[in-house]
């Protein structure tokens, strides 16, 4: 028997623990706007803590599986330059400061969710309710990461100036590029910080989605623990 994840829409079904796909039909239990609606609720819930949860200090930093390390095509850089008397530090300031600007720009998501969650459709919520556990973030970054990197880059570019990652990296930049017999290095910072800082906050709300599918400790009414049973 295959237990049918009502992800999201929970609130507005009063029914048991276990149902069977091959027995129930889900239009039997739910209208078509209350599986919309339930499905948009929880999308709410995960894309505003995830944004949250990025937008703090060290939300970047501090969190090993979204911290921006030191762009991976220049890692050349990273270890002639560390080689140098003083290049660790000028390094570690580097790192600190491109995750600090990641998190001053996390805010910027807020709207777009917002945007792309009113517009769900119920086709979408279906195929979402029916996917993979992060079936609701790969379809939010389908529909929002370009908006995204539009939105995220210039706030991206300016933080990073705001936080001193810029000046940060044409120190570093120009310490290797001073070295003899090194080849010159140009990466687009903002570009690269944007990408990053994007991938860490779609892996926030996919964790986020996870949790409200499965963790007990996330089913916050006595229907999501009836429905979800913490499995």
């Amino acid at each position: 028997m295959k237990k049918l994840h009502l992800l999201f829409f929970a609130p507005f079904v009063a029914t048991t623990v276990f149902i069977s796909c091959e027995n129930l039909q889900l239009d039997d239990l739910l209208s078509d706007g209350d599986v919309v609606a339930g499905l948009k609720e929880a999308l709410n819930v995960g894309t505003d803590t995830a944004v949250f949860q990025g937008s703090a200090v060290d939300g970047y930093f501090g969190n090993a599986a979204i911290k921006i390390l030191f762009p991976e095509e220049a890692g050349i850089v990273q270890t002639v330059v560390g080689a140098v008397p003083g290049g660790d530090a000028l390094i570690d300031e580097f790192i600190v400061s491109i995750n600090r600007a990641a998190e001053d720009a996390a805010d910027e998501a807020k709207p777009i969710f917002k945007d792309a969650i009113t517009n769900i459709t119920f086709d979408d919520a279906m195929a979402i309710l029916d996917g993979e556990d992060t079936a609701a973030t790969n379809y939010l970054r389908l529909n929002t990461f370009t908006a995204l990197y539009d939105a995220f880059k210039p706030d991206i570019q300016n933080s990073l100036e705001g936080v001193g990652a810029q000046q940060a990296w044409e120190e570093v930049i120009d310490l290797y590029n001073s070295i003899p017999l090194t080849d010159d290095v140009n990466t687009d910072l903002a570009d690269y910080t944007t990408n990053k800082g994007l991938g860490g906050l779609f892996h926030l709300v996919g964790e986020e989605e996870v949790k409200i599918r499965t963790d007990i400790e996330h089913q916050v009414s006595d229907i999501l623990k009836d429905v979800f049973g913490g499995n």
